[in-house]
């Protein structure tokens, strides 16, 4: 039987990187589409408990849900009768890196699979070097990460290297395939963000605000994810769902509380 993969992203089911992913996937095993209805960039881990959730059948093997990533992610467990063998979230439209991750709904669907005992991975692109491609999703070529997603899937489902809570980040530059350098295995890096919230007065003289501005920095690791990306190679960073600091927990074991 050929392995059952489910796809999920936080771009919405409309998105060129999903199909794109979902393509790539394809001669692996029988892949089926789960999805946000509409753009869910940004919500993290979260589930929707206080209202139902519908699911809409696009296609024979496409179905999107009116909900979070992680959402999507246990309908699609619940629709199939079965957990998939892999769960691959992505291609999003934008690098998760570093600090970016904690809120990224690309890859906290793939937590919610690592949770749900899935192999698991979430795969990102950078976004191009233009304005207008940075922000026009007509611009955006997602065939070198789908590439880069079916070699990593292959190599998830043959190797069974991925043991319980664990999961991957893979981040591919905005570069034309012969212009890859090739996978480097990284850590997480750090970002530094300023100025997060903006605000800013509407015509009748009321304040407004929007929170995500686009100022930071960055922290330059040693092979982090953000520095190999930098460099032209597709970074692939180990996540663990198990948020214990373990040198702490020692220390704290002193205390007399």
């Amino acid at each position: 039987m050929p392995p059952l993969i489910l796809v999920t992203n936080d771009d919405g089911i409309d998105s060129d990187g999903i199909r794109t992913l979902a393509e790539a996937l394809n001669p692996l095993g029988s892949v089926y589409i789960f999805a946000p209805d509409q753009e869910k960039s940004a919500v993290s881990h979260s589930l929707t408990l206080h209202r139902p959730l519908r699911l809409l059948k696009k296609s024979e093997r496409i179905f999107a849900i009116n909900g979070t990533p992680a959402d999507c992610v246990n309908l699609g467990i619940h629709y199939l009768g079965r957990k998939p063998d892999l769960l691959v979230s992505g291609i999003n439209r934008g690098e998760n890196l570093g600090d970016d991750i904690t809120y990224s709904g690309t890859v906290f669907g793939a937590v919610e699979g690592a949770i749900q005992g899935i192999k698991s991975f979430a795969v990102s692109q950078a976004r191009p070097n233009s304005e207008a491609g940075a922000h026009n999703p007509g611009d955006w070529d997602f065939r070198t990460a789908g590439r880069a997603a079916a070699k990593i899937a292959r190599k998830v489902l043959e190797d069974d290297i991925l043991p319980p809570g664990a999961l991957l980040n893979v981040n591919v530059p905005a570069l034309p395939e012969d212009k890859i350098n090739g996978f480097r295995i990284t850590r997480q890096g750090k970002k530094t963000y300023q100025e997060v919230v903006v605000e800013k007065t509407d015509p009748r003289g009321v304040k407004y605000y929007w929170i995500g501005a686009d100022g930071h920095g960055q922290i330059d690791y040693e092979n982090s994810d953000i520095q190999v990306v930098h460099q032209g190679y597709i970074s692939v960073t180990p996540l663990t769902i198990d948020l214990t600091h373990y040198p702490l927990l020692e220390k704290l074991k002193q205390w007399q509380i």
